[in-house]
């Protein structure tokens, strides 16, 4: 798919930028997808959730993505939406798997705020970073299930950027529950195999800058 605009310059198309943002999902991952929601499968328990999405990231990781993945799911527990970091992939610095997950799940709803679509929950293999956790409530979830902690992620390398201390305690009082720890080991496993065989760890930095909070602690342990 293309993401360039073109302009016209004495009568000739040029590339001039990005016109539109694609988020390529590998083909293994459509297809575990779609034979998921074409079989009107419902994934009742929190683990059986995460297990699923734990899946997506591993088949992400075999074709080249991150280490991270995550989907929406419907209140009849069925799958709206997948989601996969592919940030090295497409060069897209925000294309991180609960982003790509929401972002799906927006134009398959054909909504801005999936809460018009329900009670909906989003699964993320590992803790939000900073980003991706100011998407959460602009989003219209209205629960997330999370894997592997912020300290996991940091532990094999990644910078998840500056969250405030009370980021669960701020999402509860607008309504929004989180589960933490859904099969833990396994996606801290995931991310600190990925780091251990090579895999590129795409922070934009590599140190503080001045003017940045310090890291968020592991709240809670």
């Amino acid at each position: 798919m293309s993401v360039t605009l073109v302009g016209v310059s004495h009568g000739r198309p040029i590339p001039v930028f990005a016109s539109s943002v694609t988020f390529n999902l590998p083909d293994t991952v459509v297809v575990a997808a779609t034979e998921a929601i074409e079989s009107q499968r419902s994934f009742t328990s929190s683990v059986e959730k995460m297990r699923f999405v734990l899946n997506l990231t591993a088949l992400n990781i075999d074709d080249g993505g991150g280490p991270f993945g995550a989907a929406v799911f419907d209140g009849d527990h069925r799958l709206l939406a997948p989601g996969v970091n592919r940030v090295v992939a497409d060069s897209a610095p925000v294309a991180h798997a609960e982003i790509v997950a929401i972002a799906a799940a927006g134009q398959t709803a054909e909504t801005w705020d999936l809460a018009t679509r329900g009670d909906l929950t989003l699964v993320t293999s590992t803790e939000p970073c900073a980003m991706c956790l100011g998407a959460v409530p602009w989003s219209g979830v209205g629960a997330v299930i999370i894997g592997s902690r912020d300290a996991d992620a940091r532990a094999a390398g990644f910078d998840e950027g500056h969250k405030p201390r009370d980021w669960m305690e701020h999402l509860a009082s607008i309504g929004i529950s989180v589960e933490r720890d859904v099969l833990r080991a396994e996606a801290a496993e995931a991310l600190s195999d990925y780091s251990t065989n090579g895999g590129p760890i795409y922070n934009g930095r590599t140190k503080p800058r001045s003017g940045l909070g310090p890291e968020s602690p592991d709240v809670g342990g």
